[in-house]
């Protein structure tokens, strides 16, 4: 079985000689682990002659980068202006409350990471979320918390 470091070590070779390889790199890094552990941005770095300053300041400005594991599961709430009108930031305010997190925080448990997304293109069913690959539409504060006890019982299906 490989390391991590070995796993982005397989990365970086194969994606360092790419015009502009950092994002890609981060990318393929972070589809592979999950997230970009912190032991990879020297790696990175010396593979592209840049200072740890440099990979660390291009993670960190990117929102969707994650330097710690994610939970089991993603959960996304839309925040566009359609899923706003209907009921969103209420939906968020719920969402942060009952799970104990913020936006790019996991759970406790480490069953649930909650993120942020712009637009699920499920307008005329907003409020929607992303449940890991599926979107979920007309999301109540109530459907919400079923959706999670869903999650946690490893019993989803899509409402």
């Amino acid at each position: 079985m490989t390391t991590q470091l070995e796993q982005v070590t397989e990365v970086i070779t194969r994606l360092q000689n790419k015009p502009g390889a950092l994002l890609p790199i981060l990318h393929g890094i972070q589809d592979k682990l999950g997230y970009i552990p912190t032991d990879s941005v020297a790696l990175i770095a010396a593979a592209l002659n840049q200072s740890r300053a440099d990979i660390h300041g291009v993670i960190s400005f990117y929102h969707q980068f994650r330097t710690t594991p994610p939970g089991k599961h993603t959960v996304e709430v839309c925040r566009a202006e359609a899923c706003q009108s209907m009921g969103a930031r209420q939906l968020e305010a719920h969402a942060k409350s009952s799970l104990g997190v913020d936006y790019h925080g996991t759970t406790v448990d480490r069953s649930v990471t909650l993120e942020e997304v712009y637009c699920l293109g499920n307008c005329a069913c907003a409020p929607s979320v992303r449940v890991n690959d599926e979107i979920v539409g007309r999301v109540t504060t109530e459907k919400f918390d079923q959706l999670i006890d869903e999650l946690r019982s490893q019993k989803l299906e899509v409402l």
